[in-house]
């Protein structure tokens, strides 16, 4: 095993030898230890005499040491495109990596799952929503996906941890070994706890802005669908809902307002055929998540079991107390953050948990009344 995952990482270090002509090679001459047993004039034929010099060229033996070691430490693990534990939802995408870093759980990247991104720069209405929408798919049963930036993306992992599973795979456009941005470490650790982290970048890579939009098409690869919260018209976010479209994914969006610029770009996914989404149940229903029989299925993919869909989701401690201080009839949110001894901030991200699950529903002039 050492020196096959050795043999992966030598082709994988080779410069100028992208991910489609590293797929080319394994094509012509199976795994990469038969690749570099092959003569010169074999490899030239397939990639030409410069590549083929820098294939046969001594390898960096300290990088592979090192990364190899990495790969030792609990919790870290390198997949390479031919392991059984290879995600098979990538295989489907146009362009899989020949490596994936890993730090956390690998058997999540089999898992039913959902993307979630949105803007850096989002509203703290649109990251309230993140979090919220977030909690109500994972205790359904679904894992979340994002891609470990500011606002949207932190908000919809953090959403994931505060499940009871905790399930959510952080996909980084930077080596495994680097957080970034720096003030997510954090969040990142929890995630290597619970989750997992996935890059496709050797060990060390910095953070480097082409980097980003092309680990986008991971983050839609390893879900069944993609839900937009929060976007500009040129967000990164448009370009993981278009990479998920093109592989036969699903798209999402949550419309806002017409004067918001983070709502536009939304609003167009809508207009060209993204289903508009305003509760949990909406992306649920749309995979069938919950029907008759799906349970069964949701098991036999490796995902818990499904909530079922008669009457609304069990909810917890918090948002018990709360509902039971919101009694039968409309109150305002001041009057019910005195019953509750909540601060008004607090309570609102629980009323829209709860409204999201569909235990109560908004009023005019600022009321809340329990469904």
């Amino acid at each position: 095993m050492y020196a096959d995952l050795a043999s992966w990482l030598r082709l994988s270090f080779v410069p100028g030898l992208g991910p489609a002509r590293q797929r080319t090679l394994l094509a012509a001459f199976g795994l990469p230890e038969r690749l570099f047993a092959a003569s010169r004039t074999a490899i030239a034929s397939v990639v030409g005499a410069k590549l083929a010099d820098a294939l046969l060229a001594t390898p960096d033996a300290a990088r592979i040491e090192a990364t190899l070691a990495w790969a030792a430490e609990p919790g870290n693990h390198l997949v390479t495109l031919a392991d059984a534990a290879y995600p098979r939802a990538l295989l489907d995408i146009a362009d899989p990596p020949l490596l994936l870093y890993l730090k956390g759980d690998p058997a999540l990247l089999g898992a039913p799952a959902l993307a979630i991104v949105g803007a850096r720069s989002a509203t703290p209405q649109g990251v309230a929503n993140a979090d919220a929408f977030a909690r109500a798919l994972g205790e359904a049963g679904l894992t979340i996906v994002s891609g470990l930036a500011l606002g949207i993306d932190a908000a919809a992992h953090r959403g994931a941890l505060a499940t009871r599973a905790g399930r959510t795979v952080a996909v980084i456009g930077t080596g495994a070994d680097r957080v970034y941005p720096a003030r997510n470490q954090a969040l990142a650790r929890q995630i290597a706890e619970r989750g997992v982290i996935v890059s496709e970048y050797p060990l060390g890579t910095p953070a480097l802005a082409h980097n980003f939009p092309r680990r986008n098409r991971l983050i839609a690869g390893l879900a069944r669908g993609v839900l937009v919260v929060e976007a500009a018209l040129g967000s990164g976010s448009l370009i993981t809902a278009r990479l998920a479209s093109e592989s036969g994914r699903e798209v999402f969006a949550i419309p806002g307002s017409i004067h918001s610029p983070l709502a536009r770009g939304c609003h167009r996914l809508i207009r060209d055929g993204a289903k508009l989404v305003e509760t949990a149940s909406d992306v649920l229903e749309e995979f069938g998540w919950g029907l008759p029989g799906h349970a069964s299925a949701a098991a036999h993919e490796g995902g818990a079991p499904p909530r079922e869909p008669a009457g609304a989701a069990p909810v917890e401690t918090a948002h018990t107390h709360v509902l039971t201080a919101l009694g039968h009839d409309p109150v305002d949110i001041d009057t019910l953050a005195g019953r509750c001894g909540l601060t008004v901030d607090a309570l609102y991200a629980i009323l829209l948990a709860l409204e999201l699950d569909g235990h109560l529903t908004p009023l005019p002039g600022g009321r809340f009344q329990r469904l």
